[in-house]
Formats: structure tokens, sequence, C-alpha cells
């Protein structure tokens, strides 16, 4: 697959790959080879969006006996079946205007803040811990001002999530090769936007993939701006493929960065399965329970 895939892409594709109807078919067979117990120091998430041939009823079971916790990027229509199986929503989506109309136009402020007002309570009802949003795109914005709207439309959404005890991150995306123009594409913005908007109840989405390519010094940012991470992305650099030795992140010295500042948050695992998607999903579990 291309380097630049995005997950809006990528959905499409993946749902008509046969080796992903294959592992729906035998998913049973790969549970029972499912991971014994893990170490307990990472909390496991999985992004549902990279294994779109497995129906989510059949992947809870999966990722259920492999020792995962969550999965990420569900609407609240998934909430009855995330509750049938145990596993927590760790980062809830459906926020209007998606990645590229974000908060950094005013124009979208009132029906992005409907969503939080409606979406919100009923998230915090299921215990559920985290709800996603973005800056949206440039489109000629200079960051500075979209920085000033972003906390402008923030401001409004954060009495929201402290009233409930839930957490709005927004991702951080690279804008190089998946994400072209948006406007939260480095470390240092998110910090900057998390400082003006000054509530315990806004974060960042680090995600590895994303920054290891705008960024890159990745553990460092982790160890210099934690305080700031309420979530953690993976993804195989280059081509957001499995995060083995076929690329350029060790994913084991950044998951010891992580536990080591203290951090009791999800990680969930984002790439594209490049063989058996579950095989592939059971590896990379192994890799960052560390």
């Amino acid at each position: 697959m291309k380097r630049n895939l995005t997950r809006r892409t990528a959905i499409g594709r993946i749902a008509g790959s046969a080796a992903l109807l294959a592992a729906a078919s035998n998913i049973s067979a790969s549970a029972q080879t499912a991971a014994p117990g893990l170490k307990g120091k990472i909390n496991h998430s999985v992004c549902k969006w990279c294994y779109g041939g497995i129906p989510l009823e059949e992947f809870c079971v999966a990722v259920k006996e492999m020792g995962i916790k969550a999965i990420d990027l569900l609407d609240v229509k998934d909430f009855p079946t995330m509750k049938k199986h145990g596993l927590v929503c760790s980062m809830v989506s459906g926020v209007p205007g998606g990645i590229t109309e974000g908060l950094n136009r005013k124009e979208n402020h009132d029906k992005i803040v409907k969503f939080f007002e409606e979406t919100t309570p009923f998230v915090a009802e299921h215990g559920y811990p985290n709800i996603i949003c973005f800056s949206g795109n440039r489109k000629g914005m200079s960051d500075a001002e979209g920085l000033e709207n972003c906390a402008i439309g923030l401001k409004r959404i954060t009495p929201i999530a402290e009233k409930h005890g839930v957490t709005i991150i927004m991702e951080l995306l690279n804008s190089k090769r998946s994400h072209k123009d948006y406007m939260c594409d480095h470390s240092a913005w998110g910090v900057d936007l998390c400082k003006k908007v000054g509530s315990e109840r806004f974060k960042l989405l680090y995600d590895i993939f994303h920054m290891q390519i705008m960024d890159g010094d990745v553990i460092d940012t982790i160890k210099e701006n934690n305080q700031y991470f309420g979530h953690y992305h993976t993804g195989g650099v280059p081509g957001r493929a499995e995060i083995d030795d076929t690329q350029e992140i060790y994913y084991p010295a950044v998951m010891k960065a992580i536990v080591a500042t203290g951090f009791k948050g999800f990680v969930a695992q984002e790439f594209i399965p490049r063989r058996t998607p579950l095989v592939s999903l059971k590896q990379a579990i192994q890799i960052c329970d560390i």
C-alpha cells in the first residue's frame, strides 16, 4: 500500500481484503493462539478501522482473548457491543467535520459544541475516558490564528468535559504524507494549545507514527511533554505497517519511556496489517508489553 494511505481511504480498501475476510472466518482459531497473561504496565487498545473486514462482534472476542482491554475510534452506536464483551471504548469518535473541518474555524464551533453537549454525558455514563477532536486543515490560515480559534472552541467544550469527567483529546497527525494541510501536525503546536486552554480535561493524542514523520525525537518529546499527552497510537514508519524490525521505530524503548512517566491511559495499536491481521496484532501487543 502507498505510504500516504489515510484512515479514510484505508477503510474502503481493507473492507475488500481477502486476507481480512479469511481472518474473520477463522477468528476462533486465532483467538486460541492468543498471548498468555500480559505484564500490566501498558493498558492495551487497538483501532478497529485497521481491521475493517472483521465484524466488531468477532473482533471483540479475539482482542479480549489477547488481553486487549479496549478498542479505539468507535461511535456511540457501538457501545452495546462493547458492554456485552466487557471492553472499553478508549477513544470515542464521531465529531462533526472529522479531520479536515475542525476547531480552527469559528463557523464550525456551534455544531462541534452541540456534539459534545449531547455525547459527553452518554460517554461518561458508560465510564469511557476520551472523545477525539481535530484541529482541521489550514486552508491558508496561519497557525497562530488557528491556535487562537481552537482555544476559543475548546474553552466552550472543556467545562462540559470537566463536569462529566471525560477528556477531550486532539490528535496530532502528520501533514507530510497522510493528512495534507492538517494544522495540528507538530507536538509543539499542540502543547501550546494545551497551555492556552488550561484544562486537565483537554489533552493530545500523541500518535507515534505521525510524530516520528513530523518531529522525530519521540522519546525525549514524551519525557518533556507527557503531562499534555492523554493517549497514544502506534504505527510502523514507513507506511504505517507492522511495528516490528521492518521499520525505524524501536517500540520497546518508546513503551518504556511512556511507562516511566506514570501514564495510566491507553496505548492503541494503529497499524495496517500487511500479513495475517490478528497474528500481526498479537505480535504488536507482545512487542509493546514491556
